[in-house]
């Protein structure tokens, strides 16, 4: 499995909106400028997350972004897969719309375990659980900081 920029950047754009939109919505420019992401790949990263019911956007003055969902509520994999698409590490493990595997390969039995476990942790982790990680990677970073 190999998470892309994509990926990557997704999902630091809304840990900042699930660590910042509780006093309401976010702006880009902010959300941009703490993760380190440029602008323009932001909006579309925004707009691919708004589509799929991940953020609502808000127009105008005091707008910006904000999750749909309590933090706890949205999981790491279905992040990931609506940012990467499919996380199988070979097409046999796709399902087709039927449910049953596209093709089927010699090491299958092995990948599905790994595969199958890997959702499983990924749907474990919520928004939450990241922004309260990275919360505390921050208050480390700065109760270190010394001259």
């Amino acid at each position: 499995m190999h998470i892309g920029t994509k990926g990557d950047y997704g999902v630091r754009a809304l840990i900042d909106l699930a660590m910042y939109g509780g006093e309401g919505p976010v702006q880009r420019t902010e959300i941009a400028r703490r993760q380190h992401i440029p602008d323009s790949y932001l909006d579309h990263l925004l707009a691919q997350l708004r589509r799929d019911g991940f953020v609502r956007s808000t127009r105008g003055p005091g707008g910006g972004h904000q999750l749909t969902r309590p933090a706890d509520e949205i999981c790491l994999l279905h992040v990931l897969e609506s940012l990467e698409g499919s996380l199988a590490p070979l097409p046999c493990l796709e399902d087709d719309e039927s449910g049953e595997p596209h093709s089927v390969c010699a090491q299958q039995w092995v990948w599905r375990e790994i595969y199958d476990d890997m959702r499983a942790r990924l749907a474990a982790v919520s928004l939450a659980d990241l922004a309260a990680r990275e919360q505390e990677r921050l208050r480390s970073a700065v109760a270190s900081y010394s001259i």
